[in-house]
C-alpha cells in the first residue's frame, strides 16, 4: 500500500498560530477580564482567576478544536466560494468566537458556579470577538507569507 501525504492548509491553521502568540493572549486576557468582572458576581480579584482559567481551557481545547472545526468550515463554504475567500475567513472568525465563548461559559458555570444565560454568553462572545479580532488584525500588520 502506498503512503499518501497531503500538504493542505486552511484559514484556521493560520489563525491558530496568531491566537497562540503571546501578545494576542495578553491583550485577550486584559480585555476579557473586564467582561468577566462585569457579567459575574465573583468580584474583581476572583475574576482574574476566572479569566485565566477560562482562557487556559479555551486555549488547550482550541489547539485541537479550532483546526478541526476550521477544516470543516473550510470544506463546507470553501467548496462553494473558495478556501481562502472572505466568506470562509468570516466563518472561521465566527467559529472561533463562538467556540471560545462556549468553552469559557462552561468554565464559569462549572468551576465558578456562575449562571451563564443568553445575555452573559453574548457578552462573552463580544469579548472573544475582540480577542480573536486582535489575531485577525495581525494579518493586516504581518500578512501570511506564501
Amino acid at each position: 500500500m502506498r503512503s499518501i501525504l497531503a500538504d493542505i492548509i486552511w484559514p484556521a491553521l493560520f489563525l491558530e498560530s496568531r491566537l497562540l502568540s503571546i501578545w494576542v493572549i495578553a491583550l485577550g486576557l486584559f480585555v476579557e477580564y473586564f467582561f468577566v468582572w462585569r457579567i459575574t458576581n465573583i468580584g474583581a480579584i476572583k475574576s482574574i482567576w476566572a479569566d485565566l482559567a477560562m482562557n487556559a481551557a479555551s486555549t488547550i481545547l482550541g489547539i485541537i478544536l479550532i483546526p478541526a472545526l476550521g477544516f470543516v468550515v473550510a470544506l463546507v463554504p470553501g467548496e462553494l466560494v473558495g478556501t481562502f475567500s472572505p466568506i470562509t475567513w468570516a466563518a472561521t472568525f465566527l467559529m472561533c468566537v463562538f467556540l471560545n465563548a462556549w468553552i469559557e461559559s462552561l468554565v464559569l458555570w462549572k468551576f465558578f458556579t456562575q449562571d451563564i444565560g443568553k445575555k452573559q454568553f453574548w457578552w462573552l462572545a463580544v469579548a472573544n470577538a475582540l480577542s480573536v479580532g486582535f489575531a485577525f488584525g495581525s494579518f493586516l500588520i504581518y500578512p501570511v507569507e506564501s
